[in-house]
């Protein structure tokens, strides 16, 4: 008999910054705040919630900050429902991001946060590989 036991992954980021880190997690991708530890008055580590995933965020204590680059290698995909709607809310709040495009047969929205860490949200699609959003924009008005 076998008895599920894992119920969901996690990412962890360490962050150099929580302020920066939750204005563009919080303000910037919608997500909220489900918990937080706060030994010494101000958030040192949370757990934030959107639509039903999570990310928790932990600030590097002084002296512990890594010599290489944060993120160097890794992405987190939130698969999504419709990824260019995320994309245009994500617009909408004045986000840098880079053109959404399809590979592997879902539409790629990246976005990097303040520390580096790359979030891709995708979405399914029956579109050509390789398109770019604008081309896919410049071909539905032709049709």
């Amino acid at each position: 008999m076998t008895t599920e036991n894992l119920k969901q992954a996690v990412p962890f980021f360490m962050v150099t910054s929580m302020e920066k880190s939750l204005d563009f997690y919080v303000r910037g991708l919608g997500f909220g705040i489900k918990i937080e530890w706060k030994p010494n008055g101000t958030i040192e580590w949370c757990w934030l919630e959107r639509d039903g995933v999570a990310v928790m965020l932990q600030e590097f204590r002084e002296g512990f900050l890594p010599n290489d680059p944060l993120g160097t290698g890794s992405s987190v995909c939130f698969i999504c429902r419709d990824a260019l709607d995320i994309y245009g809310e994500f617009l909408q709040r004045n986000l840098e991001l880079e053109e959404p495009f399809v590979g592997n047969g879902m539409w790629v929205v990246a976005i990097r946060d303040p520390d580096g860490y790359e979030l891709v949200f995708e979405s399914l699609t029956d579109v050509p590989e390789e398109t770019r959003y604008s081309d896919w924009l410049n071909s539905k008005k032709s049709d």
